[in-house]
């Protein structure tokens, strides 16, 4: 493989070869992408649910705990 690429001009290894990888795996490149965008996006919104959530049971109970004193 270094024979074959040793020959090569600067722009095959550094240009060509890389614009046909994208061309090639483009597609599984941008599945996978997507895959963990779509996974980082839920995780925040679990993560924003869970908070929102805490939130509430907290101003809940913190408003019950005030008027059983009286």
């Amino acid at each position: 493989m270094r024979e074959i690429f040793a020959g090569m001009p600067w722009w095959v290894k550094w240009v060509v070869v890389p614009v046909v990888a994208l061309f090639v795996f483009g597609g599984l490149i941008v599945g996978v992408l997507s895959v963990l965008v779509s996974l980082l996006f839920k995780a925040l919104a679990l993560v924003a649910a869970v908070a929102g959530l805490i939130y509430v049971v907290r101003k809940f109970t913190a408003s019950t705990s005030a008027r059983s004193g009286w």
